[in-house]
């Protein structure tokens, strides 16, 4: 079934540029520029990369599939006797931890692709990574990333905007590594070290000493209501906040940026997912509140805008026996802006029924993730079909662009 609802430092740039601060773009005017032949618009594209295997059936809660209920027991966001989500359509709900997304989906500025997997799949975090962001179908095919490849691409001419990346993050991710030129900026209030660590932590003793796992798991939660960093709150949500804030007022600048990726540690939900008031509702508020700094300090910026949230993979359909869920498959992409067509959800849904999952535990998936990317890039940047299978995307020839994303 389809449902389509649907700083003044730098380097001379050449391969990378790495600028200390977000007080001078001055190096910004001598890179390459690109052009939109006979269009009048600025495009801007945010990819965001939500680190950790973010859990779309608790993002976008398929609450009209007969299965969801009882498959999803404690978990089951938005289900009759538990909440926390409101309905969309016939089949699927938003969770309640996301108002803003859920205004701009009603606007028709947010659309949600579901029951999407990049091409791997196993479920070891560094390779499931390393495949998100290089564009290939295996973790080493590529020491480049298809953003970085996404920007060498993109057509050159004599309009008044950069062709460069921005990474926000203190070094460059893979995603954005390549020959194009790249800049990184992070906010200077930030501390290096986030929850990540904690839930490689945790996902090793689940896997190896359930009981350490336990213990383990009942202080993080302590921090968690403390909000002291052991889990994600008010300072997670102000940090989200501050990088995302950063990253629009740099893009909606003359002389600024198009392009940049973000990302966002700690959706490794091992222990006390949710549904309400849990892990992940405290991170999809961060989420939520991080897209909404975007847009406002983008301003008229945000009408040529998409943001894109990606993850590694999904999390498996059943509770796990710490209130969590383990490593899936299948999960959701988020994409908003004012240049998206949206107020849809985009699914190829396959069923939550016992032989409907991916090896009898996941989210079966049923849209490649390159198609939603090879869709934006070459309606949004104007990228070409070919060039996104053979340079950006190699060996994705089979993955077609998804139509009708953009506006």
């Amino acid at each position: 079934m389809t449902n389509d609802l649907a700083k003044g430092g730098f380097a001379h740039p050449s391969r990378r540029v790495f600028l200390a601060g977000a007080a001078s773009l001055v190096a910004w005017s001598q890179m390459p520029r690109y052009a939109f032949a006979g269009q009048s618009r600025d495009p801007r594209l945010v990819v965001v990369i939500l680190r950790g295997a973010l859990d779309g059936l608790a993002v976008v809660p398929p609450i009209g599939d007969p299965a969801y209920a009882s498959l999803r027991g404690d978990l089951a966001v938005g289900a009759p006797k538990i909440g926390g989500a409101s309905q969309l359509d016939g089949i699927f709900a938003l969770n309640d931890a996301m108002p803003n997304f859920r205004r701009r989906f009603a606007s028709g500025e947010a659309t949600v692709v579901h029951a999407v997997a990049t091409p791997y799949r196993d479920r070891s975090h560094f390779d499931g990574q390393d495949v998100l962001e290089n564009g290939t179908e295996n973790p080493r095919f590529s020491d480049s990333g298809w953003l970085n490849r996404a920007v060498a691409a993109l057509p050159k001419g004599d309009a008044v905007r950069p062709v460069a990346g921005l990474a926000v993050s203190p070094v460059v991710p893979l995603v954005l590594r390549g020959d194009a030129p790249v800049f990184t900026w992070m906010p200077t209030n930030l501390q290096a070290s986030g929850p990540d660590t904690a839930d490689r932590l945790l996902s090793l003793y689940t896997h190896s000493d359930q009981e350490l796992a336990r213990i383990f798991a009942a202080g993080r939660k302590i921090d968690m209501l403390a909000g002291t960093g052991g889990a994600p709150g008010r300072d997670m949500a102000g940090q989200f906040r501050s990088v995302a804030a950063g990253t629009g007022k740099l893009l909606a600048r003359e002389d600024g940026p198009r392009v940049a990726a973000i990302s966002y540690d700690g959706w490794d939900t091992h222990a006390q997912e949710g549904p309400e008031d849990g892990r992940l509702d405290k991170l999809l508020q961060a989420l939520d509140g991080a897209f909404d700094a975007l847009a406002l300090q983008l301003g008229p910026a945000w009408k040529d805008t998409v943001v894109v949230a990606v993850t590694e993979f999904g999390r498996t359909a059943q509770m796990n026996g710490t209130d969590g869920t383990d490593h899936g498959t299948g999960t959701v992409a988020l994409l908003l802006g004012g240049a998206v067509r949206g107020g849809r959800i985009v699914a190829d849904w396959p069923g939550l029924g016992p032989t409907q999952l991916y090896q009898g535990r996941d989210l079966k998936p049923t849209t490649d993730l390159r198609a939603v990317l090879k869709g934006v890039l070459r309606d949004h940047l104007g990228i070409s079909e070919r060039v996104l299978a053979n340079d950006v995307f190699p060996g994705s020839l089979m993955a077609k662009p998804l139509d009708n994303l953009i506006a």
